[in-house]
């Protein structure tokens, strides 16, 4: 996976790891980050409901590898597929689609 910087960041996810796979120009600042390694079937999973609901909400996600990164690997190694919203650890494991969902929306309220 390639890291680009594309401006703000969430604070938990370091500069030069970031990269949104739905925004490669880099107009618009990711809310979700999906924290997992290639080969990861929970990944696959988590990332097709990241898919399906950064498209329906038009929000934008970017994936990090913990292979890529060894503060990402010390910090998420055991608990991947995590999955981070406006850059706060959101799931790990699985991610319940509606529960998600209302943490963007949530985010939105703010």
């Amino acid at each position: 996976m390639q890291a680009n910087d594309h401006g703000d960041r969430p604070t938990d996810v370091p500069a030069d790891r970031v990269s949104d796979p739905n925004d490669p120009q880099g107009r618009s600042e990711p809310r979700i980050t999906l924290v997992g390694k290639p080969g990861c079937h929970l990944c696959d999973d988590a990332r097709e409901v990241i898919r399906r609901v950064s498209h329906d909400l038009d929000v934008g996600w970017r994936e990090l590898s913990i292979l890529d990164d060894p503060e990402l690997a010390s910090r998420y190694a055991e608990q991947i597929p995590v999955t981070l919203v406006d850059g706060r650890q959101h799931d790990y494991w699985r991610v319940e689609e509606s529960r998600l969902r209302a943490a963007l929306a949530e985010g939105v309220r703010r």
